[in-house]
């Protein structure tokens, strides 16, 4: 299975604009949707080819309201997601994996934290706040020249997300 994260516009709710408009909720009626990061929608598709060719038919949705395309094919990597681009080149044999390991970005998973609010239930805060999904932050920029990559050192996070990029989306 391949999965497909779309990672919304801060000024957007992603969901939202993605099921209020009949195309593109036609188009994704098929699929169970998530949201494993915050403000972001993933979902499985069966192949590779299927979802670049989901992601051509929502391709007007994208544009306006989505910042950042996933895509994760396990015949690519199992760990590292592909770009839009990077995923639309594999599928038209335009790139191998191996050519795709080059240039990556690497954004951190941050915990959404508390609001630390006026009313005195801070535990009631901090439990609101551990049900929210993690956000993706800060993008960084890598080469990957051996077998180590560089660390994230944009925030202090413990996780991060890989991306493989290509060289034009690098540049």
């Amino acid at each position: 299975m391949t999965r497909v994260c779309l990672l919304g516009d801060e000024d957007v709710n992603l969901q939202y604009e993605l099921l209020s408009r009949e195309t593109s909720r036609n188009a994704l009626a098929t699929y169970d949707l998530r949201e494993p990061y915050d403000n972001a929608v993933a979902l499985e598709t069966v192949s590779l080819g299927a979802a670049v060719s989901l992601l051509n038919d929502l391709n007007w949705y994208l544009v306006r309201f989505v910042d950042d395309v996933l895509v994760l094919e396990p015949s690519v990597s199992e760990d590292e997601w592909l770009s839009r681009d990077v995923a639309t080149a594999v599928r038209d044999n335009e790139l191998t994996a191996e050519e795709t390991e080059r240039f990556l970005k690497i954004y951190g998973v941050a915990q959404q934290g508390t609001s630390g609010g006026d009313d005195g239930d801070e535990r009631a805060d901090e439990e609101i706040e551990q049900d929210r999904p993690p956000k993706l932050v800060e993008p960084m920029f890598v080469t990957r020249t051996g077998p180590e990559l560089p660390e994230y050192d944009l925030r202090d996070v413990e996780e991060t997300v890989r991306v493989r990029v290509t060289k034009a989306e690098f540049e």
